[in-house]
């Protein structure tokens, strides 16, 4: 039982202890956000190239961005729920661009870690449906993954 993690580096510039710190990270978040049962999410690390081609793919929005989530729960008008019986939820997929990543702790002034861990948490978090697209989600959204972040030791 539990969130199990599966961590996919296509880029070859992410170290075994990053991978284990993101899936520890998320298990702490699903543990705060009290995700019961089996659950599984997919953490795939990406260059700037991939990123961009998925960002305009699915978002049609042409340039490199540093998280992508993609819900697999979420339901759309048309389709029906199927009871799963024993088998995990499937959350979904989080896809983090490595050199973004990179260059935005640079700019923060916090260390790769810090943001990587904040990158994961935001995507997890709207593979659990919150969002910020008004002010008010924004704010709600933004408390929780501080509230995670700091829960885990990651400050900046």
């Amino acid at each position: 039982m539990g969130l199990f993690v599966h961590c996919l580096d296509e880029t070859e510039m992410v170290q075994p202890e990053e991978c284990e710190l993101v899936e520890k990270l998320l298990l702490t978040a699903a543990k705060l956000e009290q995700v019961t049962g089996a659950a599984e999410v997919s953490v795939t690390f990406v260059d700037n190239d991939r990123i961009q081609a998925i960002n305009k793919e699915y978002r049609g929005i042409d340039q490199p961005t540093d998280v992508l989530s993609f819900a697999l729960e979420e339901m759309e008008e048309d389709e029906i729920e199927v009871a799963g019986g024993n088998l995990p939820r499937l959350l979904g997929d989080i896809i983090i661009s490595i050199p973004k990543a990179r260059q935005q702790a640079e700019e923060y002034h916090h260390s790769f870690h810090r943001e990587l861990g904040f990158l994961a948490v935001h995507g997890f978090l709207h593979l659990l449906g919150y969002d910020h697209m008004t002010e008010e989600d924004e704010k709600e959204m933004f408390t929780k993954q501080e509230g995670i972040l700091d829960e885990f030791g990651l400050t900046r």
